[in-house]
């Protein structure tokens, strides 16, 4: 997928660096987030480790749209601490995003080779939470 079809929001990827660089501060908050709503607005958001689990940048986001009455996500990125750059989704925030939000775009990929892909691409032959909910005739 290039750029012309999928065109990569350098604003979001820039408002997570921002974030990575300013509010990722020790081991505890490592990565930041972007995303953009519907509506066009950008929400962040930073992973919170603990040695017992704990939600990723992403996930954070997310939590963060829903705080803003934002319930629909267009296009998501994460960045790591450290001039890490861009970092791809983990599975388990590949199956959160698939399941919340089957049409959004994740920005993936490193320097130059940017590209927004459609998350269902992330996860191949996944498992979709929402196909197997009871529709409420059972």
């Amino acid at each position: 997928m290039d750029e012309q079809r999928h065109p990569v929001d350098h604003e979001l990827v820039e408002a997570a660096a921002l974030v990575a660089r300013t509010r990722s501060h020790g081991d505890n908050h490592t990565m930041a987030a972007a995303a953009r709503t519907r509506e066009g607005r950008i929400v962040t958001g930073v992973n919170v480790y603990h040695f017992t689990g704990g939600p990723c940048a992403e996930l954070v986001a997310i939590g963060a749209a829903a705080t803003q009455g934002s319930y629909e996500l267009d296009t998501m990125v994460a960045v790591g601490d450290r001039d890490r750059g861009v970092v791809p989704p983990c599975g388990r925030c590949r199956q959160v995003l698939l399941d919340y939000f089957p049409d959004l775009r994740v920005i993936v990929g490193t320097g130059d080779g940017l590209r927004a892909v459609p998350v269902r691409e992330l996860l191949p032959e996944s498992y979709v939470w929402a196909d197997h909910q009871m529709d409420g005739d059972g």
